[in-house]
């Protein structure tokens, strides 16, 4: 080698005696980061006649990895998160950064920011700036340290909140009877999608003749049944993406108290809860934006929609169990009973602000009830409120609306209910939210 490119080689070679000593404060370093920076070197003319292969995507370090390499800097990053035109169904979730020179301790040192709401289809160009309230936090744990993510109201220049915007609705009815105490139990399932079908299902759009279905390809999953809670490869689909959502809502601090393989294959649920009136919203936004973040960095698309597959196979909803005070102490089964009737007076209303597409998903068949009818029922999957045989023989406990899509706003949803079980169930203040969203 020349005399310049050996002083190179020994300027590098020096770099790469001092990376054992940086790594030391990395414990989990992975082993393939480190052996991708240990490669013996070569000169330019052998490495163009043998260029390194690029390492697998599992060989990769994590875009989560790689922030916390540059953790130093001791400053705060916060994550404004809001909700976009097309309304808190899950699948318009807006975020940007902010930095901090340190941590805030609580909501109130956050100042508002704002956005151009012309862009994300909530206000006109010529009047596009809608400021963002901060709400609710948690701690970022795709970043780590001391990073935030910031749940954010959408308000106008008067302070008033956006029609999109329904927490500040919801919490003036929570407001209004907080001695009820109601909990919320907030069942959301969602489906996996990659390369343009469910995890799981078969890609090839080819046509198969001389059998009965022309949905009969290889591949294809047979009725359901083997998919419920199921375990292997050939009946589980997309675990890996579900776990690591559970655990990055564990270290956010949320309240998620389980998870799920759904009937139909590709499809998983997580619950939200138990959670206190207003907190049910805000754990559950905030988990189903993780969610979407696990599924962009893993090239998966999320789904919401009430019925992403046709036929015999079931919808995905967002099952809300509810109870207050008076419904877990002793004789609640009474409360309880006199919410299913006054849910069944309102029924219309609930399902107009239940989810959008919902009439695809409650036809009567795969575990529901007819959107066009009311009943409730003990351990009865098919009704529109199933009150558990636990609650039935304790006399109390809670009940089960399993009604809502899986597409709905939580805020929406569960002050609804709250409204309709113990207040005077005259509220219309979720018709401009309704009116407003953009399918």
């Amino acid at each position: 080698p020349t005399s310049s490119s050996a002083a190179m080689h020994a300027v590098l070679g020096g770099l790469l005696l001092l990376l054992p000593c940086t790594t030391a404060f990395l414990p989990s370093t992975p082993s393939t980061l480190l052996s991708s920076r240990s490669l013996p070197l070569k000169s330019a003319a052998a490495r163009h006649a043998s260029p390194l292969p690029r390492p697998s995507l599992a060989a990769r370090p994590s875009p989560r990895f790689a922030a916390a390499l540059r953790m130093a800097h001791g400053k705060c990053r916060a994550e404004y998160i809001w909700i976009g035109g097309r309304g808190g169904g899950g699948d318009d979730y807006r975020s940007k950064t902010r930095v901090f020179d340190k941590r805030p301790t609580s909501i109130s040192e956050l100042p508002l920011w704002n956005y151009d709401g012309s862009s994300t289809g909530q206000a006109p160009g010529g009047d596009s700036e809608i400021y963002l309230k901060p709400a609710f936090m948690c701690a970022d744990p795709m970043r780590g340290g001391d990073n935030i993510l910031v749940l954010c109201e959408m308000i106008d220049p008067k302070n008033n909140p956006i029609p999109t915007s329904t927490r500040s609705v919801a919490k003036k009815i929570f407001d209004q009877a907080l001695e009820e105490e109601p909990w919320y139990g907030i069942e959301q399932e969602y489906t996996l999608f990659q390369d343009g079908v469910p995890m799981g299902w078969p890609k090839s759009t080819a046509r198969p003749f001389d059998i009965p279905s022309p949905l009969m390809q290889f591949g294809y999953p047979g009725p359901q049944g083997p998919y419920y809670c199921a375990v292997g490869h050939d009946v589980s689909f997309g675990r890996l993406i579900c776990e690591e959502h559970l655990e990055l809502c564990l270290e956010a601090g949320l309240n998620v108290g389980g998870i799920n393989g759904e009937v139909m294959p590709g499809q998983w649920e997580f619950q939200v809860g138990p959670c206190v009136g207003i907190e049910a919203g805000d754990h559950l936004h905030m988990a189903r934006f993780l969610l979407q973040r696990v599924c962009e960095e893993n090239g998966v698309i999320v789904s919401f929609d009430p019925k992403p597959i046709p036929g015999n196979w079931n919808g995905a909803g967002c099952h809300t169990n509810f109870s207050t005070k008076k419904m877990r102490a002793d004789g609640g089964l009474k409360v309880i009973l006199e919410a299913c009737e006054k849910l069944g007076k309102n029924h219309e209303k609930h399902i107009r602000l239940y989810g959008e597409g919902n009439e695809r998903r409650l036809t009567g068949t795969c575990e529901t009830n007819s959107i066009d009818s009311f009943k409730y029922g003990v351990a009865d999957r098919g009704a529109s409120i199933r009150i558990p045989r636990f609650t039935d023989r304790d006399g109390k406990g809670y009940m089960e609306d399993r009604r809502p899509a899986s597409n709905i706003d939580p805020y929406v949803v569960t002050a609804l209910i709250f409204d309709t079980c113990c207040l005077k169930g005259d509220s219309v203040a979720f018709e401009a939210y309704k009116n407003s969203i953009q399918l």
